[in-house]
């Protein structure tokens, strides 16, 4: 048996460790994929699709529950103009491709990320993608598109303290899970598992409030050349780690608090 196989065989065997149940990618590398390559960088991004096509066949076979992808940030909007308006038309075609796919294979989409200011076929793109999905009970594919978690977590200060404002809200009522109920991801789990590809090690403005008590794989290969083996691997590596939670032994949960 390859290694491969023999690593996909342990994170479907329960007595090897607890599988993640959500996974949050990094894809990052397309550019300089396509510099390598002495290609036009649109090529990276397009290859970089592919890639990502991988990730969510890959991410349903092992039975993740939630897959997320950084997709877009609120920086990326600095990029050049060519390279945004191909990076959108990558989105456009993304969606448009492979949401027959995606519905066919019980995968329900979810956006996050700023929607106010978007071109309208932008907006009426995510709209469709998550409308065509919502009833499907299979992995949840989280797409992150204009979003910022800086910008996520000031946007939901900005509501708690507007609640406080009216008397809706005491103050003393605050804290974390009241804070995290006014994230865009209050009903998704944190992610247990963050991979970046390209060998970069930050996590560049994604999640970093549900990122508290995330495991990081950084690999060093760049996303268009990710595939089944390097997820694989990245899971393989997190089933290896012992998560305590800030505490001495990873804390014992129960068959309801874990399903």
């Amino acid at each position: 048996m390859s290694g491969s196989a023999s690593k996909d065989r342990a994170i479907r065997d329960p007595d090897t460790g607890s599988a993640p149940r959500h996974v949050a990618i990094i894809m990052d590398g397309n550019g300089r994929w396509a510099t390598q390559r002495g290609l036009p960088r649109l090529e990276g991004h397009r290859r970089g699709v592919e890639a990502l096509r991988r990730a969510v066949r890959a991410a349903i076979d092992l039975k993740i529950g939630y897959l997320t992808v950084y997709s877009f940030s609120a920086e990326n909007w600095t990029r050049p103009f060519d390279e945004v308006q191909s990076l959108l038309g990558l989105l456009h075609l993304f969606i448009r491709n492979d949401l027959a796919e995606l519905n066919a294979n019980n995968v329900r989409v979810r956006i996050i990320g700023e929607r106010q200011g978007l071109a309208p076929d932008i907006a009426q793109l995510l709209i469709e993608a998550e409308s065509v999905t919502i009833n499907n009970t299979g992995l949840v594919l989280v797409v992150a598109f204009n979003y910022g978690a800086r910008q996520e977590i000031a946007a939901a200060a900005r509501r708690l303290a507007q609640r406080v404002k009216e008397g809706k809200l005491h103050l003393d009522d605050i804290d974390a899970d009241c804070f995290g109920a006014e994230l865009e991801t209050n009903d998704i789990p944190d992610p247990d598992l963050i991979i970046r590809t390209s060998g970069e090690q930050r996590l560049s403005n994604f999640l970093l409030w549900q990122a508290a008590y995330s495991e990081f794989v950084f690999l060093p290969v760049l996303w268009p050349d990710f595939d089944r083996a390097a997820f694989i691997s990245a899971i393989a590596e997190y089933m290896h780690r012992d998560r305590r939670y800030g505490g001495l032994t990873a804390p014992q949960l129960s068959k309801k608090s874990a399903s």
